[in-house]
């Protein structure tokens, strides 16, 4: 049996990444909620990934592998950008212009929003396994964290997405255990 040349093993991996780009989109788009940033991260992923294909071992995780790099780049950028705010002149005199617009709050969804106000760790945590399909261990890896953190964040993040989706949570539950 004879080695696969560069070109096949590139085209392989071009397969691979591509198939996973739709599952880095939707995590990059839970991590930072903008769709632009999503696929400006998206897109810094696929080409560091490109870049560094020789260092991937073939038959692992692909997913696995470009969320780390994904997760890493988009905790590069938000270091980088902490002190930086974004300003889009033209937004801001439309902002300044628009009329009201009571249906605002149903552009986006309240599971989106509810993920948001979601601390980055435990929304990280929760894109990983419960929407990533990654389990602990992978997600853990990904993280660089402990199995045993993770699996404590996604306790956590799921008890308060809860709470965040149901407010009368809380109360049913205290008027249940006064009974």
């Amino acid at each position: 049996m004879t080695e696969p040349t560069a070109a096949e093993g590139d085209d392989g991996f071009k397969r691979d990444l591509l198939a996973v780009l739709p599952h880095l989109r939707a995590f990059a788009r839970g991590l930072c909620g903008r769709p632009d940033f999503a696929d400006d991260l998206v897109q810094e992923t696929a080409i560091k990934a490109w870049v560094a294909r020789d260092r991937f071992t073939p038959g692992t995780n692909m997913r696995a592998w470009t969320f780390a790099i994904l997760r890493n780049h988009f905790l590069s950028e938000l270091r980088r950008n902490r002190h930086q705010a974004d300003y889009d002149p033209d937004a801001a005199e439309r902002l300044l212009t628009m009329e009201a617009d009571q249906e605002a709050p149903l552009h986006l969804s309240d599971m989106e929003t509810a993920l948001l106000k979601l601390s980055p760790e435990r929304r990280e945590a929760l894109l990983l396994v419960g929407a990533g399909g990654f389990t602990y261990e992978e997600a853990a890896n990904i993280s660089d964290c402990a199995i045993g953190t993770m699996k404590s964040r996604v306790a956590r993040a799921r008890d308060q997405l809860a709470r965040l989706l149901d407010p009368d949570r809380d109360t049913i539950t205290v008027e249940h255990e006064k009974a």
